[in-house]
């Protein structure tokens, strides 16, 4: 469980929800709306003393149980030598032990084995997006953020993505996209932000119907054979 009360801070004013265990969450919002500043709070990456996971205050606990227990993904790649290999990426991923045969299986359901041994500097930034979920994937952290991770992938990697958050190699899930297709596919819990504060805490039915689409993206979105299109 992850809960968070009465955080105010510059960028955020007065947060507060509660996640479930058996729960995922999808974070909306327009730029700047306060999102990424949010998963930091979550993360501790920003230190707080109104979060708690797993009945915990999570400015109380070591630097490995926080690690264990829950991950942030930033949208950009980026590592202290990007001549490391995705192979030896991998291997840092890894809280306990180096999982070799994990790592296998990670280069394997990502389709990277073609790049399994060359630098991290030659990658497209595709590519880099997919060494951070599979990064996610090795470190296997109770509760994942993922801050933008599709926004430079291309469609069929897309998909690739979406099966990955729908199966069970991941845990517990927090996504933030501006990507609102992949949001209503997912069918998790969304959360709307704007201007620092949350406008909607909810079920994925009840803020993808018209009225709230209307209200949240002023028409600039439509329905179309169960997909969202920009309504041009």
């Amino acid at each position: 469980m992850l809960e968070i009360n009465n955080y105010t801070s510059s960028i955020l004013n007065d947060i507060t929800f509660t996640l479930k265990e058996d729960e995922n969450l999808v974070i909306l919002g327009h730029n700047g709306a306060g999102k990424s500043t949010l998963a930091k709070v979550l993360s501790n990456l920003i230190e707080n003393n109104s979060v708690k996971i797993f009945n915990q205050n999570i400015k109380d606990i070591s630097d490995k149980q926080r690690a264990s227990f829950i991950n942030y993904i930033p949208p950009k790649f980026e590592v202290f030598d990007e001549y490391i290999t995705l192979r030896e990426f991998f291997e840092l991923s890894c809280i306990d032990y180096v999982d070799n045969e994990k790592i296998q299986k990670t280069i394997e359901l990502l389709n990277l084995k073609r790049l399994e041994n060359k630098h991290c500097i030659t990658f497209s930034s595709g590519e880099k997006q997919l060494l951070l979920l599979g990064s996610s994937i090795m470190h296997n952290a109770d509760i994942t953020i993922f801050d933008e991770l599709t926004a430079n992938l291309d469609i069929s990697r897309i998909k690739e993505v979406f099966d990955i958050f729908k199966s069970d190699f991941l845990k517990q899930k927090i996504i933030i996209t501006h990507n609102l297709d992949l949001a209503y596919a997912l069918k998790y819990k969304i959360l709307y932000m704007n201007d620092g504060k949350i406008e909607f805490y909810g079920e994925s039915e009840k803020f993808f119907s018209s009225e709230n689409l209307k209200r949240f993206y002023n028409n600039s979105i439509i329905k179309v054979n169960e997909h969202l299109v920009v309504n041009l």
